[in-house]
């Protein structure tokens, strides 16, 4: 049987003081890469490529755009990394100025809460100290003001979010205890118990003219074919008429100055926004076509 061949997928971190962008890119599943997004005039620099896993959504660009926090996992667990760890480094690469590994792929990742500090989202577990940096510093006061209770990737995602201009406007919920269970036939005689969770946290971002910019972000273990536990779909809403345009292909969406931004099936797009809706889109990239290289960061 032919193995389905899916998109890259796409997820981008913006600078909130500088006019740059980071795109992590990933496909085939264990292979990644970074890419500096100049979002003055559309220029694209690739930093370098991981054979395995960055967690985009534990992930987080400092607002200068010159530092990445980012999670990963290549699975080699009696490496010095352990397997997981948290990095820091200079953007766009992946070299790490500060390492600290993890072991498991539980909490991890963190996020900026200035140009020069980060919280490190640390677990009960915690992180080990491989090698650390003076060049920014641990802020330990800091803590995410909402609990989702999750110990992955949304205990970071959407604490981003909130911080990045985005409003958490309804939460629905299946509570995996009460929800209707899936039942497999093992091997001989027993049965086994898997759970079945699926939840959606809905946000909402103005983007002028009239329009609503709404995110729907599923965590579900029954997800579609291609994507992860942890996706997004997109819509968009006029305030007068409440009317909505769904786009399901958009994977990643936000606001990019006066233009809307978004990534669909490997690609980057962007748009003018007027009262009719978006006009004079443009292709901004198209990251199908990357494949692996071995690159050595400058530092």
């Amino acid at each position: 049987m032919k193995m389905k061949i899916f998109p890259a997928r796409i997820h981008i971190l913006l600078a909130s003081q500088a006019p740059v962008g980071l795109i992590i890119r990933r496909g085939p599943s264990k292979q990644v890469a970074t890419m500096l997004w100049d979002r003055q005039c559309d220029r694209f620099q690739l930093g370098q490529w991981l054979k395995g896993r960055i967690y985009e959504r534990r992930s987080d660009l400092s607002p200068d755009g010159k530092y990445l926090i980012y999670f990963a996992m290549n699975g080699r667990w009696q490496s010095e990394a352990c397997g997981a760890w948290t990095a820091i480094s200079q953007a766009p690469y992946l070299k790490a100025i500060a390492i600290f590994p993890k072991g498991d792929c539980w909490n991890g990742g963190g996020l900026w809460t200035s140009r020069a500090t980060y919280w490190l989202n640390d677990g009960y577990y915690g992180h080990q100290i491989l090698r650390d940096t003076s060049t920014v510093r641990r802020d330990t006061t800091y803590a995410p003001t909402c609990n989702y209770g999750n110990n992955e990737c949304l205990g970071v995602y959407y604490p981003r979010l909130l911080r990045d201009g985005w409003q958490l406007v309804d939460r629905v919920q299946l509570d995996k205890w009460k929800a209707p269970h899936i039942f497999e036939k093992a091997i001989g005689n027993g049965w086994i118990l898997l759970d079945k969770w699926k939840a959606q946290h809905i946000f909402e971002k103005s983007i002028g003219n009239g329009w609503i910019l709404r995110k729907i972000a599923h965590d579900e273990i029954d997800h579609p074919e291609g994507k992860g536990c942890y996706w997004d779909e997109h819509s968009l809403i006029n305030r007068a008429t409440n009317a909505t345009i769904s786009y399901p292909q958009w994977e990643w969406a936000d606001l990019d100055g006066k233009r809307l931004v978004w990534a669909a099936e490997g690609n980057l797009y962007a748009a003018e926004i007027t009262a009719e809706g978006l006009t004079n889109v443009v292709l901004l990239f198209d990251f199908n076509d990357m494949q692996f290289q071995p690159i050595a960061a400058p530092y």
